[in-house]
């Protein structure tokens, strides 16, 4: 989590008047009790109405909330375009997250800011493509490489052979109509590249390790050295 997310949700804890203790916001966010007492301090002393002190607890006063959302337009069409580029192109759950995101910018942005994001031009538009099972193939995918989940996927080659392969799933990329997935294949026992269109099926078969040679990293690192991206499909 990036410092400036873990300072947001320490003051979302400390919302409500309660007191709350360095152990407890330390266990919720995954860091040592040393790491909340500076950011509580920072907090102090970027002026928010923090009371409290080690060992006791923490409190915020009440009527503190944090300013409104400000983007520049160019960041509003940035965020509306994308968002829109999801809910057309995406994932079932993820188009529906990106709809709910929209509504979320929308809610906080002044109004000034949310006239020009109801303004933004930018559109997707969804084609006939990209079918029900396809998308729901793309959830399960991001899934997987969020809880590092093995999976087992029977595959149509460029050629039309079926091949069956263990993979570790790794990242998920848009071509433009077309999505891939970049893995670790235990029958290569290298990374591959696979069209999620061209996939048949997609099972889970337990989870696998971090490991610094088989890391997206890496991937980015032999592309680099060998001047380019792979097609996908390979």
């Amino acid at each position: 989590m990036r410092r400036a997310d873990r300072l947001f949700q320490i003051v979302q804890h400390l919302r409500g008047g309660r007191l709350v203790t360095a152990r407890k916001l330390a266990e919720r966010l995954e860091v040592s009790d040393r790491t909340i007492y500076r950011d509580i301090a920072d907090l102090i002393g970027s002026g928010v109405p923090v009371e409290g002190e080690a060992g006791v607890g923490y409190v915020m006063r009440t009527g503190f909330d944090l300013p409104p959302l400000m983007f520049t337009r160019e960041e509003i069409v940035a965020l509306v375009a994308g968002a829109r580029l999801i809910r057309a192109w995406g994932g079932a759950s993820m188009a529906e997250a990106a709809e709910e995101a929209l509504v979320k910018i929308n809610a906080v942005l002044p109004e000034h800011e949310r006239n020009s994001a109801e303004r933004v031009q930018v559109h997707a538009l969804q084609m006939s493509d990209l079918d029900d099972a396809t998308r729901a193939r793309l959830d399960r995918l991001e899934d997987a490489i969020e809880k590092r989940t093995r999976m087992q996927i029977s595959y149509t080659t460029e050629t039309g052979q079926i091949s069956d392969r263990t993979v570790c799933p790794l990242g998920l990329f848009f071509w433009g109509k077309v999505w891939t997935l970049v893995a670790w294949c235990d029958l290569r026992d290298d990374f591959r590249m696979f069209r999620v269109d061209r996939m048949d099926s997609d099972e889970p078969i337990g989870t696998f390790k971090r490991n610094a040679r088989k890391s997206l990293t890496q991937f980015f690192k032999i592309q680099r050295a060998k001047g380019g991206d792979r097609e996908p499909g390979t």
